[in-house]
C-alpha cells in the first residue's frame, strides 16, 4: 500500500454525508484554523522566551492505526511522515536542538514483523533526511543516540550515512533516540566513571553532576527546555531521566500521526507562559 493510498482514509473523513467534497462550512473552518495558527505562530515568535532544546516522545502510532481501522505498519508510516513535517516546523521556529524518542530498548521486545517494518522505516527515513536539501540548506547535523549494537547492521549503516554527510553542520542538531533507554545510559555512565576512578585518573571527590553529564550520550547537548509527549499518556517512559531534571513537561491527547502545527505552537506557548525556577 502506498502512502498516497493510505491518505485515502483521511480523505474519506473529509467527505460529507452525501458523498460530496468539503462543503462551505468545512472550508470556512479551515480558513479560521489557518488564521488561528498564524496568530499563534506570531505570538510564539515575538515572545522573549524561546526554547533552545525541544524533545518529543512520539507516542500513539499504533493506537492511531487501530482507531482508524488501519494496519499497524500504516500508522508507523504516517508517523514517519509526521516527523518530517514537525522537523520543518521546528526549523521554522528556529529551535536549534530537536530530539525525538523513536525506539526504546523496551520496544525491541515487540513482534518481529513490527520491528522489521520499523527498521525499514528508519533506514528509508535516515537516507531521506541525509539527502534532503532542507537539511543541508539549514545546516542540520543529524545524530542518533542509543544502544546501537542492538540494531541490525543495515540500520547502523543508514545511521553512519546520515551522520557522516551532516557531521560538519552546527546551526541545528536533530537527534533521534533509537534503542535508547535512560537507565541503561546512566548505568554505562556510572561504569565508565567507576573505571576511571579504579584506574586512579578520577578522584572520588572530583565526581560531580558535570562528570555524570559528560559521560552520557548527550554530553555535548544542553538539557531539554520543553518535553512533549503525545497520545494522552502522562509518563516519561525511561527517556532522558537525568537530562529532564528541570525540563517543562507538556502532555497532549493527540496521537503522534495527528499532531499538527498548532499543537506544537500551543505547547511552545505554554512553555513560554511558565516560570522556570530550577528549584529556587
Amino acid at each position: 500500500m502506498s502512502l498516497q493510498q493510505e491518505g485515502c482514509n483521511e480523505t474519506r473523513e473529509r467527505i460529507g454525508t452525501h458523498g460530496t467534497a468539503m462543503g462551505i462550512s468545512e472550508k470556512m473552518g479551515d480558513v479560521l484554523g489557518q488564521a488561528v495558527e498564524a496568530k499563534l505562530f506570531r505570538e510564539v515568535m515575538e515572545h522573549d522566551i524561546q526554547p533552545k532544546h525541544l524533545a518529543i516522545i512520539m507516542d500513539g502510532n499504533r493506537r492511531f492505526a487501530w482507531r482508524s481501522n488501519l494496519a499497524t505498519h500504516v500508522g508507523h508510516r504516517i508517523g514517519k511522515q509526521r516527523l518530517e513535517a514537525v522537523l520543518d516546523w521546528v526549523l521554522e521556529l528556529g529551535i536549534p536542538w530537536f530530539t525525538v524518542y523513536a525506539l526504546s530498548t523496551e520496544n525491541l521486545n515487540r513482534p518481529e514483523k513490527e520491528l522489521k517494518t520499523l527498521f525499514k522505516l528508519y533506514i528509508d527515513g535516515l537516507k531521506s533526511i541525509a539527502e534532503d536539501p532542507r537539511i543541508h540548506e539549514n545546516n542540520v547535523r543529524v545524530q542518533i543516540i542509543g544502544h546501537r549494537e542492538l540494531l541490525p547492521k543495515d540500520v547502523n549503516d543508514a545511521i553512519d550515512y546520515a551522520e557522516s554527510v551532516t557531521k560538519d553542520y552546527q546551526d541545528f542538531v536533530f537527534t533521534v533516540c533509537l534503542a535508547y533507554g535512560a537507565r541503561e545510559e546512566m548505568i554505562r555512565a556510572i561504569q565508565n566513571i567507576a573505571d576511571l576512578h579504579a584506574k586512579g585518573s578520577l578522584p572520588l571527590e572530583s565526581i560531580t553532576q558535570e562528570t555524570v553529564s559528560e559521560h552520557l550520550y548527550t554530553a555535548e547537548m544542553p538539557d531539554p527546555d520543553l518535553v512533549i509527549r503525545t497520545s494522552g499518556e502522562e509518563r516519561i517512559s525511561n527517556f532522558l531521566l537525568w537530562q529532564m531534571a528541570y525540563s517543562e513537561l507538556y502532555f497532549t491527547d493527540v496521537f503522534w500521526p495527528s499532531f499538527k502545527k498548532r499543537d506544537l505552537l500551543k505547547a511552545v506557548q505554554t512553555y513560554q507562559m511558565r516560570k522556570r525556577r530550577f528549584g529556587e
